[in-house]
């Protein structure tokens, strides 16, 4: 989502650290694709390394898939929620909004393929500013929250 990887502005955080080839026949003629997940740093959004109120602007943009093959290559490439998701997402709300400012910005994206937004937002009490459907069937979500008084 990032127009520049390289800018100084942005950390890019995940758990994993990886380049895989996974199978995807509407890729390429020898129906692969090759994933690279390379983080600035490796964390877990449910815990994350930093000090409190750390950041002006977050981006929030967990997997957003419980049922997927072993092999898939959106499983792969984005990852893949467990069976306590709603307690994981509950987490990483708290942990986004622990490490940001006050009058921060939380910039929330999920696509809802799986399971509704509506389910995700009941995750957290905090309550967004305003979103942005996308996508071909507009089940992209984007959400921004401000972080206020605690």
């Amino acid at each position: 989502m990032w127009f520049n990887q390289q800018d100084q502005r942005c950390l890019f955080g995940d758990q994993r650290h990886e380049s895989i080839i996974v199978t995807d026949r509407s890729h390429r003629d020898d129906g692969t694709r090759a994933i690279h997940i390379h983080p600035d740093i490796r964390f877990d959004f449910r815990n994350m390394p930093f000090p409190d109120e750390s950041f002006y602007h977050v981006v929030f943009d967990p997997p957003h898939l419980v049922r997927a093959g072993r092999r898939s290559w959106m499983a792969a490439k984005y990852g893949k929620l467990g069976d306590d998701w709603r307690n994981d997402l509950a987490k990483g709300f708290a942990e986004c909004f622990r490490v940001l400012r006050l009058h921060g910005t939380l910039n929330f994206k999920w696509n809802e393929v799986q399971i509704p937004v509506s389910e995700i937002l009941a995750c957290t009490d905090q309550q967004p500013l305003y979103g942005y459907r996308s996508g071909r069937l507009n089940k992209t979500h984007w959400i921004t929250f401000m972080k206020g008084q605690s």
